[in-house]
């Protein structure tokens, strides 16, 4: 869905990092050094950014109060 803003172990401030993290894998770095270009060294933020799974695009599609609106007005 949308990224957490706080690592959920240690705390840290991890919700900025998601968009040049995005960046600069779209620019062909690995992984690992884009990790370490942000500042991410610890597993537990590196585990919060690398897991996370974009979701909310195609959920905004099964808007279903959108639906009912349009198919009342029919």
């Amino acid at each position: 869905m949308i990224i957490p803003v706080r690592c959920f172990s240690c705390g840290k401030v991890v919700g900025d990092l998601w968009e040049r993290y995005l960046e600069l894998l779209d620019q062909g770095v690995a992984d690992g050094d884009a990790m370490d270009q942000l500042g991410c060294r610890r597993y537990c933020c590196r585990r919060m950014i690398m897991t996370h799974v974009d979701l909310i695009e195609k959920l905004l599609r099964y808007n279903t109060a959108e639906k009912d609106r349009a198919s009342a007005m029919v």
